[in-house]
């Protein structure tokens, strides 16, 4: 029988996933200081040794060396911190309920600088705090222990570092991300520059498309030159990423030069501002894989997925222009069939690009408000903390309440001196969630692995094994939870709870009282955290949504209202306009806001995220555009012409007809069908050249029109397709 198949065929599907390398090297970091106590060779506390170390070699960094580094050296100097806080605290009450307090905090803060390393962090430095505030006579080796935490996280550090001449994925990684960037400046070159003078487009044109195929055969060379039998599987996934960007490109270039021979005729050079929304998302999405790429983190591929239905919807808005506004001849024919293989390319990239991460299947908290990327931004490329002041009011709520349980937590258990009884405010840090979703969707996971892990792990101590026997079961429960914290967190609970168990609790007499106390803390801690969820969440974000994006959709059309009224008599951009101005802008920031929370529900519970999220992001940019607009509102210098009216009234339909769609769900939108065929066969001005600063002033002013029709178009097919998936099951339903 032949075994090789078998076994490359594991090896080619572990190369794509780090659940093995994860667990091998969290147990190495974990066992072999409790190997060497046990055999005299360390002399420091091994708990905080052992806990230190795996937390920090377990820990997945993605992105250049020297990041990876920076993070994991503050992490080991966050865990020490945590250790001489719990010692230094330990003797009082008082000090013991404050210090967990600022424990509490720290949390919340590792939270918002990291969406991907921050609940790790917080986890494992309360753990450390914990173990060495119930230490006895911590106080006195305060410098003891937080030497055993700084030594277990460089034994963890060197670990890492060990593996990183093996595995050299960013090199290779940041290569075919270079490839994307070269891809994404291109498309950059295309878009006419706002002031319209675009003299030196073409030059810059050239320029990028010979960086881009110098960078595209470089990173060729560089991928197969590196192409070693274990990681062979990973690179032939990188080469086919590198080449959808190349053929992108190849066709977005075909595409910019048919039109710009084109535009010759009027009817295609007035479409010339409807092609920059385009052009624009192009760029955002080429970045974003670029981003994806390195820092294989799932919150930057859920932003490439919102990014590429948008960007589908825009060229599908392009295409209906194209059609409405020219003849059917050969012209219109061939940008027709380029927007379509534009399209398929896109479709291409993204089965690429989840090809190469390795975390493709997980769903993470992101943000899903769109901003522009520009080359200042890909420097950290694969940078994953938060240094923003502006804290998310869902994390504060969750630090506050989180330090008001862990407190209260605290105070019950060392008032009433229960040895072990930090399991209650730690199961609360455990089990509860920034957002409701995520509470209640793990929180069963949660409880019901810790306290079956906290019942096995008894039977163990109760069974009397030899400290040798105890030391040698520990390593399986850790490769363990190395093993499934990614693929079953439940499971991972149930290994990780047994093995602090045995390590904490194997030195003292086992008694049926410390078995019930830790098992009577773990339930109440994890009914506490979910109570408390359920006073704060009471309702699903996806039911408060909908008001919210059609109050911000309104506020556009109010919005658009006041600027068009100025525009027709010659209004000035006075005190009326910057309310309506700050009320749109406010409701957009609310939209995002209820979105962010709105992902950290249940899968169950995302009925139509992303088409939310793309009316969200379309709706922003028409604030943006309408803003352009109102810097362009001169006193006394009315735009009479005719189309600014029909934009205008039919953009308010639009916006009412979107927002009762919203707020209505599975209602018609058969009246946006035909709003969209009257905003598509809508002419705008054709750009021309011209000297005088009032002429240049109002073709400005029809560029931004076009791009909003653009955008309001793409809206309508957002909401078209999402009532069709909607009232489709009911239709079949009803049959």
């Amino acid at each position: 029988m032949n075994l090789l198949g078998p076994l490359n065929r594991f090896a080619d599907h572990e190369s794509l996933q780090p659940d093995l390398a994860r667990a091998i090297r969290a147990t190495v970091a974990f066992m072999v200081p409790l190997i060497a106590a046990r055999a005299g060779w360390l002399t420091l506390e091994a708990t905080f040794v052992a806990i230190a170390a795996q937390n920090i070699a377990m820990i997945d960094v993605r992105g250049a060396y020297r990041f990876r580094l920076g993070l994991l050296v503050a992490m080991t100097a966050i865990l020490t911190g945590a250790v001489s806080l719990g010692s230094v605290s330990g003797d009082h009450l008082i000090t013991a309920v404050l210090a967990t307090g600022l424990m509490a905090l720290g949390a919340g803060l590792w939270r918002h600088l990291s969406a991907d390393y921050g609940f790790a962090l917080g986890l494992s430095s309360i753990l450390l705090f914990f173990i060495a505030l119930v230490t006895p006579g911590a106080s006195a080796h305060t410098g003891q222990h937080a030497l055993a935490a700084l030594f277990g996280g460089a034994w963890g550090l060197l670990l890492q570092v060990a593996n990183w001449p093996f595995r050299p994925q960013h090199p290779l990684r940041q290569s075919v991300a270079e490839s994307w960037v070269a891809t994404a400046d291109l498309f950059a070159a295309m878009m006419t520059p706002e002031s319209g003078a675009a003299a030196d487009t073409q030059r810059k044109i050239l320029e990028h498309e010979a960086t881009l195929r110098a960078m595209l055969d470089k990173t060729e060379k560089t991928l197969e030159h590196s192409a070693g039998a274990r990681a062979r599987p990973m690179i032939a996934r990188l080469i086919t990423l590198n080449s959808n960007a190349a053929r992108l490109a190849t066709r977005v270039g075909a595409f910019h030069s048919a039109f710009e021979t084109a535009e010759v005729r009027p009817e295609i050079a007035a479409l010339t501002s409807a092609l920059q929304p385009v052009l624009n998302a192009l760029t955002n999405t080429a970045r974003t894989v670029a981003l994806a790429v390195v820092s294989r983190q799932p919150a930057h591929l859920a932003t490439f997925d919102v990014r590429a239905r948008r960007l589908k919807h825009l060229i599908a808005a392009l295409q209906a222009r194209i059609a409405a506004q020219t003849a059917n001849d050969s012209t219109s024919a061939q940008l027709a069939d380029l927007l379509r293989q534009i399209e398929s390319q896109l479709v291409a990239a993204s089965e690429a690009l989840r090809a190469t991460l390795d975390r493709a299947a997980e769903r993470a908290a992101f943000s899903l408000e769109l901003f522009d990327l520009h080359t200042w931004t890909l420097r950290p490329l694969a940078s994953a903390l938060n240094f923003s002041t502006n804290f998310d009011r869902a994390l504060v709520r969750y630090t506050a309440r989180i330090a008001v349980l862990m407190m209260a937590g605290t105070a019950v258990f060392r008032y009433l001196a229960l040895p072990h009884g930090y399991w209650l405010p730690f199961t609360m840090v455990v089990v509860l969630q920034p957002d409701f979703g995520s509470t209640r969707q793990r929180a069963a996971q949660r409880g019901l692995g810790t306290l079956i892990g906290s019942i096995f792990g008894s039977g163990l101590l109760w069974l009397k094994l030899s400290p040798t026997m105890l030391v040698w079961a520990t390593a399986p429960m850790v490769f363990g939870f190395g093993f499934f914290v990614k693929r079953n967190y439940a499971v991972a609970v149930f290994f990780v709870t047994i093995f602090v168990v045995l390590l904490t609790e194997a030195t003292g007499p086992v008694t049926l009282a410390f078995t019930a106390e830790r098992l009577i803390s773990t339930v109440a801690g994890g009914a506490l955290a979910l109570g408390a969820a359920l006073l704060f969440w009471p309702a699903w974000e996806r039911d408060r949504l909908p008001p919210i994006l059609a109050k911000a959709l309104r506020a556009n059309r109010v919005y658009l209202d006041v600027l068009a009224l100025r525009l027709a008599h010659g209004g000035a951009n006075d005190a009326e306009v910057t309310v309506a101005k700050r009320a749109a802008e406010t409701a957009n920031s609310d939209v995002f806001s209820s979105l962010q929370r709105m992902i950290g529900d249940p899968k169950n519970q995302q009925e139509r995220l992303e088409q939310a999220a793309a009316l969200a992001n379309g709706n922003q940019r028409l604030t943006r555009a309408f803003n352009v607009l109102a810097l362009h509102l001169n006193p006394g210098a009315p735009v009479t012409h005719p189309t600014v009216t029909v934009f205008t009234k039919l953009a308010a339909e639009i916006f009412e007809t979107l927002a009762l769609s919203i707020e209505i769900p599975g209602s018609s939108m058969s009246a946006g069908v035909a709003l969209r065929q009257s905003l598509n066969s809508l002419k705008f001005p054709a750009p021309g050249v011209t000297e005088n600063d009032e002429a240049k002033r109002t073709q400005w002013i029809f560029t931004q029109f076009g791009r909003a029709t653009t955008e309001l178009s793409a809206m309508l097919l957002t909401e078209e397709a999402a009532s069709a998936e909607t009232t489709a099951p009911n239709s079949a339903q009803t049959r």
